[in-house]
């Protein structure tokens, strides 16, 4: 029997949902006939991707420009969505930052950006949110990433912050789920079509050696991460809550592999102690 994915009419709000990964997401749920609101920093992008979802087959689609690292431009952008469509049904927080640098050399300030955007950001997103979730029935999402819990060379402040998104999610599946709400982690694998996959596999050879290392034998794509997203957004997964999952065709089974290792041997080449 095929599972049926119905979201007529369901809100939908994505965060950081105009790029990437999380534009693709975006995109699948107004495919499926939701009503969705995307935001990000930039208004030109806003714009574009709300055509884009009603291209897609949106119910309705809107956008708002913010900061998630300021929690009253993200509480009034949350409250324009819910003026506009109502409860939310699906909550996405998918903004990040992220840059290579080794802790000796990275400034506080440097570091503290990552922290703002990536772990900051997303208890904005939660705690504005949280008001407007349906009550019971809302799915919140966080797009998490390895190093939550795979230690990278160079990538100190963004373990950092990342194992702290997955800590927020595991810790309000247990104080919102009293509420029925649900709330789960989803990790992407190496997602080709993306700003991450061009800059860390920008020759058919590194792009080879992507392919070579993960056992499914290929590079994920958007539509495996919306799929995901679909799935913990739907009735179809309604006992599932507090998890984090990869969407990764197993690669971080290795670890952080020759990619970890390349990228610190980059970056104490470029060490100013080098």
């Amino acid at each position: 029997m095929a599972l049926e994915l119905d979201f007529a009419d369901k809100v939908v709000v994505v965060v950081g949902g105009t790029s990437g990964i999380n534009r693709g997401v975006a995109e699948a749920y107004a495919s499926h006939g939701a009503k969705v609101a995307v935001a990000s920093r930039s208004q030109d992008k806003v714009d574009d991707t709300v055509a884009a979802l009603q291209a897609a087959g949106a119910t309705q689609a809107m956008g708002a420009a913010f900061d998630v690292r300021d929690p009253q431009a993200v509480a009034d952008g949350l409250a324009g969505f819910h003026n506009a469509f109502g409860d939310f049904d699906v909550l996405i927080s998918g903004a990040a930052g992220n840059f290579p640098a080794l802790a000796s050399e990275m400034s506080v300030n440097a570091f503290k950006t990552v922290i703002d955007i990536d772990l900051m950001g997303t208890i904005h997103v939660m705690k504005a949110g949280y008001a407007f979730l349906k009550r019971p029935g809302a799915s919140i999402i966080n797009i998490s990433a390895p190093q939550a819990f795979i230690p990278y060379e160079g990538q100190a402040h963004v373990c950092a912050a990342k194992a702290g998104v997955d800590q927020i999610t595991r810790t309000l599946s247990l104080e919102w789920g009293v509420e029925g709400i649900r709330i789960n982690s989803v990790v992407p694998g190496f997602i080709d079509e993306t700003e991450g996959a061009d800059r860390l596999a920008p020759t058919p050879q590194a792009r080879q050696a992507v392919v070579d290392s993960v056992p499914l034998g290929r590079m994920g794509t958007k539509t495996d991460m919306a799929n995901m997203c679909l799935f913990l957004g739907s009735d179809a997964a309604s006992y599932v809550s507090g998890t984090v999952i990869n969407v990764d065709g197993a690669l971080y089974q290795r670890g952080s592999g020759q990619f970890g290792q390349q990228m610190g041997a980059m970056l104490r080449s470029m060490s100013s102690r080098g």
